[in-house]
């Protein structure tokens, strides 16, 4: 039986663990915790993935080794680097398939769609911790070591995601509360479903045409925030909601009172432009399609909802 190891029990390690599972494959789900969705054919393991020997073990034998893992934002730079020396010595040591999950920080401001091919020209902390990631394991696989591809989504959206769209906007659209946000209202974005993430990360990972070059998966849209959040309010049944952009002044002080606020501004420049991500590639290539808007916007509120004030 094909077996594969994800690390990471967030939305999207979930939803890959259920893509592979319910496809026919066995999964070992690596996080600290050892969580994971009800399955037969999904086993949590609760292991610390920055142990390389470790993780090396669990990873004997499986066909490809999935990366979902994701450090706490404020602490990104400190625990990156070494859960991406612990995967590199397990895909070395075991022979499995590396499949890492990653999002668009290395490439730096784009002017234009993000497709694949494009440099990496990190501007930001974060960017360079992404980019050298995808760089040491691209030399790896490149040196014949091992196999190694990278999926980059957009703009997580929906129930279970985890993203800035559900802290800042979502719940306020659906109390009918004035949503305030740091950045540009209407720059277009690429809007994409944890699931449909985890269903591209199961399909490149068996698929040997994905090694040695990063993926988009499909998005459910390419529209603004201010699009998405009056849509949102629509088919939640909400009133249109009150949008304003964040002050430098609100930004600045909620920064200082919440440490994950407070890796915002470095990052902010992706909220200051369009960030739309080229996904033609993948969707030829692996015939993926994306879960329309209405689906993902609907089963959020329903997830999502409070009653109206």
């Amino acid at each position: 039986m094909t077996f594969h190891v994800v690390v990471g029990a967030g939305p999207t390690g979930r939803a890959t663990a259920l893509e592979l599972a319910e496809t026919g494959d066995e999964v070992l789900l690596v996080s600290r915790r050892g969580t994971g969705p009800t399955h037969a054919r999904v086993r949590p393991v609760a292991a610390d993935a920055t142990d390389a020997g470790l993780l090396t073990s669990l990873a004997e034998g499986a066909a490809s080794l999935v990366n979902c893992a994701a450090p706490a934002y404020d602490r990104l730079p400190q625990d990156t680097p070494p859960l991406a020396a612990a995967l590199l010595t397990a895909a070395t040591r075991t022979g499995a398939g590396y499949v890492n999950l990653s999002n668009c920080y290395g490439l730096g401001p784009v002017e234009g769609p993000m497709t694949e091919d494009l440099p990496l020209r990190p501007t930001t902390i974060k960017g360079q911790v992404r980019a050298d990631m995808f760089t040491e394991a691209m030399a790896a696989h490149e040196a014949g070591r091992l196999r190694f591809t990278e999926v980059r989504p957009g703009d997580f959206l929906g129930p279970d995601a985890v993203s800035m769209f559900n802290l800042m906007v979502t719940p306020f659209v659906l109390a009918e509360q004035e949503v305030v946000f740091p950045g540009d209202l209407d720059a277009p974005h690429s809007w994409t479903q944890p699931r449909d993430v985890g269903r591209a990360l199961a399909t490149i990972a068996r698929d040997e045409r994905s090694w040695g070059r990063a993926w988009h998966p499909p998005t459910c849209a390419d529209v603004s925030l201010r699009e998405v959040a009056n849509r949102l309010a629509e088919l939640a049944g909400r009133a249109r909601p009150r949008l304003r952009r964040m002050t430098a002044l609100e930004l600045h002080e909620a920064a200082r009172a919440d440490s994950i606020m407070a890796e915002l501004p470095e990052m902010q420049y992706l909220y200051e432009r369009p960030a739309v991500m080229g996904t033609e590639l993948t969707r030829r290539t692996f015939g993926l399609e994306p879960t329309p808007l209405d689906e993902v916007l609907r089963e959020t509120a329903a997830a999502m909802a409070t009653p109206a004030a």
